[in-house]
Order: C-alpha cells, then structure tokens, then sequence
C-alpha cells in the first residue's frame, strides 16, 4: 500500500539528484516539499483537535448533567458542535493522508533502490554528507540526538497547542519524554538518510506548531466577543 506513495517519491527523489548532484541535500529538499506540501492537512488538523480542546469543559458538563439519559446526551452534544461548527471526524481525514505520506516516504528512504529505476542513485545513496561517509549507514550518536531534540520541542509545543483536560498528565509527560528516546533508539538503527528526514521535518513542525498557536489564540481572541453577544 506505501508503496503506491514511495514510487512518486521515488520519482521525484530521482530527478531532484539530477539537478542537485547530492543526495543528502536532496534528502534535505525533498522533506521541505513534503512537509510544505502536508501543511494545510496539519493545520486542520491540529484546529480540528484544538477544538475538540476547548469544548472540553462544556461536554464534560453535558456528560454530568446527562448522565443517565444517553439519547438526550446525544442530542446536547449533536446540538454543542452545530452551535460551535465543529465535526468531530474533522481530524481523522487529515490524520490519515499524514500517515500514508509518512509510511511512504519512510519505506523509500529505508529501501530507496526498490522504488527508484535509476542505476546513478545506486551509488547516491551511499554518499556521504556533512560528518556522515555514507548515508545508507546509520549514523550512531549525532543525528539521532538531533532528531530526539527536535522530536522533544516539536511534541511539547504541540501540547501547548492543543492542552487536553481529559488527558492525564501524567500519560502526556512520559509520552513527551518516552517518544524522544524511543526516536534516538530508532534512528540508531535506520539509514542516515531516513535519519535526516525526520529531524529536518519535526525541525519544521516546531515552527508550525508555534504558527498554530498563534492561528488558535487569534480565533480564541475572536470567539470570546461573538459568545458574549450569544448571551
């Protein structure tokens, strides 16, 4: 199934070598386009959850004052997202398409010559880049802290982004923590290629995260006049 999604990527990999001539720049430019390219899927996305967020309050209202009556809960909650124009599969769409991308890309940049029919990017892939003599290798220490730090920030602004009462904090801190170190682990045994990918790309979603809080304080801000005049 991923691979309905590596073989383009593949494509465009191979001809993006072709201009550029180094493979881990390549590496670097082909994780920008993707990243860009996923952007409007991130955003609603992560408003979607954002939502989701900010009603917290009001449906665990709803769930005490209804609690035994589960058809009237139905309909105050159906009634609460009609009132705030909120679909709670909002999120789930664009989740997914970020997934398949993801899982495509990961499987050309771990296996990249099963989807690539250039002979020339059978010896690109073994270049080296930066401190790394061949990106086909994994590299031990660097990269993999790198793309640690970057995961670290990347999830701790996206819980700033989207705080979640009903959450446990105390699941949400080891999973901020837990989820970097499982990153290191990983990237110490992948290709540096797929090494690079990741760290550029959660490079980015730090800067996309603090776009989205600054999109999700500006609606916040402009919510609060319009539910006062509700009253």
């Amino acid at each position: 199934m991923f691979g309905i999604i590596a073989k383009p990527l593949g494509w465009l990999l191979t001809q993006l070598y072709s201009i550029v001539g180094n493979y881990g720049i390549t590496l670097v430019i082909v994780t920008v386009i993707v990243k860009f390219a996923l952007y409007p899927v991130y955003k609603k996305q992560i408003l979607s959850t954002a939502g989701m967020s900010d009603m917290q309050p009001r449906m665990q209202e709803l769930q005490r004052k209804y609690a035994n009556d589960k058809e009237k809960l139905n309909e105050k909650m159906a009634e609460l997202y009609k009132e705030e124009g909120f679909n709670p599969m909002g999120g789930c769409l664009p989740m997914i398409v970020q997934m398949i991308v993801i899982m495509g890309l990961f499987a050309l940049l771990r296996n990249p010559m099963v989807y690539v029919s250039s002979d020339e990017m059978y010896f690109a892939i073994h270049e080296g880049f930066l401190w790394i003599q061949d990106l086909s290798q994994p590299d031990l220490w660097i990269l993999p802290i790198l793309a640690g730090v970057a995961t670290f920030f990347s999830f701790w602004l996206n819980q700033q982004t989207n705080p979640n009462p009903q959450t446990g904090n105390f699941m949400m801190k080891a999973m901020q923590y837990f989820f970097p170190i499982m990153i290191v682990w990983l990237a110490r045994t992948y290709p540096s290629g797929l090494a690079i990918y990741w760290f550029i790309s959660q490079f980015m979603q730090i800067f996309f995260n603090l776009r989205f809080n600054q999109i999700r304080k500006a609606l916040k801000a402009k919510d609060k006049p319009a539910k006062k005049k509700k009253k």
